[in-house]
């Protein structure tokens, strides 16, 4: 039990990639006797609430169903703008009659710390991916508001926070500038972590979900090496790259590959499945990398902190998003090779995976990252960082 019984509410967006990565620190909050509600749409409800917190629904715009969002960043900031907008105009009449001590609130839901500094209550950003860093507007932001169409964003967002209660009304710092934040990724992971202001932020590392019995993964008896290939969850459909995967690591001596090839596509697409790989829509992702001796990997955030956990080499081949950032950052730090999709063939994909698992400086550092994220403290940290700000 807690030295108080609070009532913590977290705001969320629905996107899995959003959701899960504080879901232990909900459960660690609940099971220290903490109230927690959690704003966010009824198609994450059942992570959710299996972590004792209870929903506060609301309706959403984004596209998380059909993963359709558009290619221009302008309009996919405005769609989560629009959302925000949307967002706290559901749930603020909940709030208002049941106000939370303390706020927490993804990157994405803007809505809580809006909600936050208009009822005058303490505000965590939790962030599943890097946060900015001092230059980050001249370095990344002065090209995004040259695009068409961003003065209307930026104008859009300036009328809501003077209009929606909120106590920083400036653009830039109120999505980019968080009073307090929780980066829930490993230090080693941030672009220009020299630079971050950690009087705000505080790098606690992946808080994941202990490794269960129902999450186990058996490594075949004869199998001396491990290879887990896996494009997540949003990018799967690649059933050229999974036959050019099939190509390289097929009957490769001394290996046992498993492929995880998503919902999207057909087992049929991919011919003949070589004897020593197994072909699943969705595998036990740690379970398997606690076992494994290589990952090929879209270099998602998520994928590329629990690559980091299990200390194994990967080859990176992103998708989208920030992978290709996480991509080039995982080389940087000695435990990766980037291959583009396009130039994934099966003998580049090959040679790379030697290189990778004969190099004696990748197995030192991945040794030697795996212990400085376990050192970060993870879950436990980040509930009690939580905590202090109630006193």
């Amino acid at each position: 039990m807690s030295r108080r019984r609070a009532h913590i509410a977290m705001v969320g967006v629905p996107a899995i990639s959003h959701v899960l990565p504080s879901l232990e620190i909900i459960r660690e909050l609940v099971s220290r006797g903490h109230r927690v509600t959690y704003a966010n749409a009824p198609v994450v409800a059942d992570p959710i609430t299996a972590t004792g917190a209870e929903l506060v629904p609301f309706t959403t715009m984004l596209p998380v169903a059909d993963n359709n969002w558009p290619d221009d960043p302008i309009a996919a900031m405005e769609l989560f703008l629009d959302d925000a907008i949307s967002v706290l105009e559901q749930v603020r009449p909940v709030y208002d009659r049941d106000p939370a001590d303390l706020y927490l609130y993804d990157i994405g839901g803007y809505a809580g710390r809006a909600l936050a500094e208009a009822q005058g209550r303490p505000a965590v950003q939790l962030s599943p991916t890097f946060v900015g860093w001092e230059g980050f507007e001249e370095e990344v932001g002065s090209g995004l508001w040259q695009l068409p169409g961003a003065d209307a964003y930026r104008a859009k967002f300036a009328r809501w926070l003077d209009g929606c209660g909120a106590s920083t009304t400036d653009v830039d710092a109120f999505p980019g500038k968080p009073s307090r934040a929780l980066a829930l990724i490993p230090r080693a992971m941030q672009p220009h972590a020299h630079r971050v202001d950690t009087d705000t932020v505080t790098f606690v590392g992946p808080c994941l979900v202990p490794l269960e019995e129902k999450e186990s993964w058996v490594r075949p008896s004869g199998a001396e090496r491990v290879l887990l290939i896996s494009l997540g969850s949003a990018y799967t459909h690649q059933p050229e790259f999974y036959r050019q995967c099939l190509a390289a690591f097929g009957d490769l001596p001394g290996w046992h590959v498993v492929l995880q090839i998503g919902k999207r596509t057909d087992p049929q697409e991919l011919g003949e499945i070589p004897r020593n790989v197994e072909v699943h829509s969705w595998v036990p992702q740690r379970a398997i990398l606690a076992q494994a001796d290589a990952f090929i990997t879209h270099a998602g955030m998520g994928s590329s902190n629990e690559g980091l956990l299990a200390g194994v080499p990967m080859i990176a081949v992103p998708q989208g998003t920030d992978q290709f950032m996480n991509a080039d950052r995982l080389v940087e730090l000695g435990v990766a090779r980037r291959i583009d999709t396009e130039q994934a063939t099966a003998e580049v994909l090959r040679v790379a995976l030697d290189e990778l698992v004969t190099d004696p400086e990748v197995a030192r550092r991945s040794t030697s990252l795996r212990a400085e994220v376990l050192a970060e403290g993870g879950t436990g940290r980040a509930a009690d960082l939580i905590e202090d700000m109630l006193d």
